[in-house]
Formats: C-alpha cells, structure tokens, sequence
C-alpha cells in the first residue's frame, strides 16, 4: 500500500488568527505545546477529536487546515 502523506495549515491559521502561541491554542484545545509543535511540523498525527478542536478554536473550516498529498 502507498503511503499517504498528510499536511496541515495549522501554523499559518493560528499566526492569522492574532498572532497566537503554540501554548495558547495547544491549552485552548487540551494539548501540550510540544505535542502542537509537532503537529504544526507534520511529525505528529492529531486525534479527529483534536483536530475538529483546533478548526473550531481557529475558525476555520477542517479540510482548510488539514488535507492529504495527491
């Protein structure tokens, strides 16, 4: 089976949204700061759970913030 490689635009979408930490989204959505750095540099696979957190908190839509590679 071919790999699938995933990518987000969490890290543009939360400097947009006022210039937010790692630290403020990563405790507004119940995350460490590490463990939103790492999705911020694609090294980590967040929970749907997570994810449809931070595209509330960010407001912007899901498939905006995280999509897979063709």
């Amino acid at each position: 089976m071919e790999e699938v490689l995933t990518r987000n635009r969490v890290k543009v979408a939360r400097i947009e949204k006022g210039n937010m930490t790692q630290g403020d989204l990563a405790k507004a959505v119940g995350v460490t700061r590490q463990t939103m750095n790492l999705i911020e540099a694609n090294k980590y696979n967040p929970t749907i759970r997570v994810c449809l957190l931070i595209s509330k908190y960010l407001e912007r839509p899901l498939d905006e913030l995280f999509w897979l590679e063709d």
